[in-house]
């Protein structure tokens, strides 16, 4: 019988996830199906409960619910979740898996994001400066694999300095990372400081919209990650002009993120690169 999964967000018509799970289905025999649907603002809980009557095996999460997607798993075991470090104290996740009784979740966003600029990208993380633009779900996904991958201080630039201090609270709350260094910094507060590896997890992308940086903020040989895809933002304009070695959109992270929820849900690593190869030429 042909499993069905599928990813859950609003809005959800942009969403290549289809396509890659697809490509990663017909290149390791697996056979499932993996859709696309649009929950409703208030209606996230209920759609997965939904889609477990209908005998779904699990889904992915996006905008705006991997907050939600957190406050509904309960927890399985398997060896391929365990297999995947959980970044659930960020208390945001994109992957759920369903058995009978129990919802699992995990984030591979941090795992894709980290996988796609030290495999893909051949930039190792350990010791680099980095500078995490915003605060949201998206920041919160990738902020403990950041932290596990770079060993270093980091630094959450947010619009409002409160949102960025409750994410770091978040996660330092945890007893692994209560001795790690993280700074909350407003926007236009950057000063001086110069980094390493500045990544963009806004959704000012979307909207065209300037992040106010310092015209020096990228050190010699810095990478600019951008988490949107497919297009050329704000953010990757003004990292090109101002001295950024690397200037990337996330397309990679997307691919190397659905790696890792194929990997839970069916025990099998799709190999990637001829997936973000066949998505570039697309663009």
């Amino acid at each position: 019988m042909t499993d069905r999964y599928a990813v859950i967000g609003n809005p959800i018509s942009h969403s290549k996830s289809p396509q890659i799970h697809k490509m990663f289905a017909e290149q390791t025999g697996q056979d499932i199906i993996y859709v696309a649907i649009e929950a409703p603002l208030d209606g996230f809980a209920a759609t997965v409960e939904r889609l477990r009557k209908e005998g779904y095996k699990g889904c992915n999460v996006t905008v705006p619910f991997k907050f939600e997607a957190a406050m509904i798993a309960n927890g399985i075991s398997s060896e391929a979740m365990d297999a995947l470090e959980s970044n659930n104290e960020a208390d945001a996740i994109n992957t759920l898996l369903f058995q009978t009784d129990k919802i699992g979740g995990r984030n591979t966003d941090g795992a894709g994001l980290v996988n796609d600029i030290e495999k893909n990208l051949k930039i190792p993380l350990k010791h680099k400066r980095i500078l995490l633009i915003g605060a949201g779900g998206a920041a919160a996904g990738v902020l403990n694999p950041l932290l596990v991958a770079s060993q270093s201080p980091l630094v959450i630039y947010n619009r409002t300095l409160n949102k960025a201090e409750n994410l770091k609270k978040t996660i330092t709350q945890h007893e692994k990372f209560q001795h790690v260094s993280i700074k909350p910094v407003e926007f236009g507060k950057l000063g001086d400081a110069q980094f390493d590896v500045i990544i963009n997890a806004t959704s000012a992308g979307l909207t065209d919209s300037e992040i106010p940086l310092p015209e020096t903020v990228f050190a010699p040989g810095a990478l600019a990650y951008d988490m949107m895809y497919g297009r050329e933002t704000p953010f990757m304009k003004f990292a090109r002009k101002h001295g950024a070695a690397v200037v990337t959109d996330g397309l990679g992270m997307l691919v190397e993120q659905a790696a890792e929820a194929f990997f839970i849900w069916r025990g099998v690593h799709p190999d990637t690169a001829p997936v973000i190869k066949a998505l570039r030429q697309q663009q």
